[in-house]
């Protein structure tokens, strides 16, 4: 979702990760937590900053690309088996989607950010200020 950032003439990219395959509390980022699902808080924060012009999840699930539309997020992709599992990294998961994003939009992300599900209690005095 592309917004009007303080950071001008710079496409500030939160990608929110958002994998399915957790081992520790299966379904977590889906979990129901205070009404709505774990991931939404992280949802609403990056639609709140005045510093992110685009956010998106990376998920390999459906039920969690879903939830994540349903909390206002973009999921133009569902992310590689590859990048799902317990031995992924988290910057190979972003560098594909900022790939994806270049890629398939001709556009260049000049700041990416990460964002993750489970620290649903961050506010936008978390995230970085221009």
């Amino acid at each position: 979702m592309q917004k009007k950032c303080v950071i001008s003439n710079k496409l500030t990219v939160a990608f929110i990760t958002a994998r399915g395959g957790s081992k520790g509390l299966p379904g977590k980022n889906i979990s129901d937590l205070g009404g709505k699902p774990l991931l939404a808080y992280t949802v609403e924060v990056a639609l709140a900053s005045k510093s992110i012009n685009r956010y998106l999840v990376s998920t390999d699930y459906e039920d969690i690309a879903e939830a994540s539309r349903n909390a206002g997020s973009e999921v133009p992709f569902i992310r590689p088996e590859s990048l799902g599992t317990d031995t992924a990294h988290s910057p190979e998961v972003v560098e594909h989607a900022i790939d994806f994003i270049e890629k398939t939009e001709g556009v260049t992300v000049n700041i990416a950010m990460m964002l993750q599900p489970t620290s649903p209690f961050r506010t936008g005095k978390h995230l970085m200020k221009p």
